[in-house]
């Protein structure tokens, strides 16, 4: 008789071995909690913590300031002001130069505004054509807005000389007399618009011409397949995807211009009789020149409450209007 050898049974594995015990009482989680939220309130006040109190002390602080001093009577560099509430507003808002002052600084405004963004993106346009010398084109039309406003303001008061001056020459081969621009209304708000746009017009072409780059290339061959025209295709697809970036280029230069200061201080100093008075120049005006500091916070709060309403009515009604890819 033969036995075959059984195979032993399998055993069943050992069961882990119990975890040690800890060696200290467990943290409360309302514990952990308050230490996650002081280390978060660290970390925060390390790194936005200087950020914060440049604001305060360089932003907030003076224009708690302003606010405060316009409901004074005081002048500058005088030891006494006396309360005088909404005195100010109300002198501002029933002088018989405001209504010049604000109608000087809207038509100053739309021109400088509207300008620059249809010539900046008819310039960035023919900056994204690929032409010789492209990079060039771009360097020389960015230029100016990194020069001096002061500077430009006066480089363009010779050429605007109506005996020497270049423009002068100009218009003499077309066969046109010179304007006095330095004197007779409108010429000297014309000249400074037009200081103002040449300035300025690069920055608005440079930021429309990556506008442009980013617009996907196959929409274009798309459209032209379709049998799109240049200018349906810019009309229907090119604009509406440079709503984001002429969004933007609508808010900071709206609050650029409605700030502008140096070129008309160097070209006109707010004349002749006040044709080239904008709401910011009259502030430097009543603070420095008439020495009239609470009067002129007055205006400086209009003015900043003027901007906060624009800002608010952009960012509530005109972004809707975007569209973000």
């Amino acid at each position: 008789m033969t036995t075959v050898d059984t195979p032993p049974a399998p055993t069943a594995p050992a069961p882990p071995a119990p975890a040690p015990p800890p060696s200290g009482r467990p943290v409360p989680r309302s514990r952990l909690g308050r230490r996650r939220r002081r280390a978060a309130l660290g970390w925060f006040l390390l790194l936005a913590g200087p950020n914060v109190a440049l604001l305060l002390v360089f932003v907030y602080r003076p224009l708690l300031e302003s606010f405060y001093l316009s409901t004074l009577q005081w002048n500058l560099g005088s030891p006494v002001a006396r309360p005088i509430g909404l005195g100010n507003y109300v002198e501002w808002f029933t002088a018989p130069s405001t209504p010049t002052v604000v109608t000087t600084t809207l038509v100053f405004t739309l021109s400088t505004v509207g300008g620059a963004m249809v010539l900046g993106l008819g310039l960035a346009l023919l900056l994204d054509r690929k032409i010789a010398g492209r990079g060039f084109a771009r360097t020389v039309a960015f230029a100016p807005y990194v020069l001096s406003g002061f500077a430009v303001g006066i480089l363009w008061l010779f050429m605007f000389d109506p005996r020497y001056g270049l423009v002068q020459e100009l218009l003499g081969l077309v066969g046109l007399p010179s304007p006095q621009w330095y004197t007779e209304r409108p010429w000297p708000l014309v000249m400074v618009i037009v200081v103002y746009l040449w300035k300025n017009l690069g920055y608005v072409a440079l930021i429309y011409l990556a506008g442009l780059q980013s617009v996907p290339q196959d929409l274009k061959d798309a459209a032209a397949l379709d049998g799109a025209s240049p200018g349906r295709t810019l009309w229907s697809i090119v604009l509406p995807l440079l709503t984001p970036t002429t969004f933007f280029l609508l808010v900071t230069m709206l609050l650029s211009s409605l700030q502008s200061f140096d070129i008309i201080k160097a070209m006109t100093s707010g004349g002749p009789l006040g044709s080239t008075t904008t709401l910011m120049y009259s502030i430097y005006q009543e603070s420095f020149v008439n020495g009239r500091a609470g009067y002129a916070s007055a205006v400086a709060t209009v003015l900043f409450l003027v901007l906060l309403a624009v800002t608010a009515v952009q960012m509530r009604f005109l972004q809707r209007k975007v569209h973000y890819a």
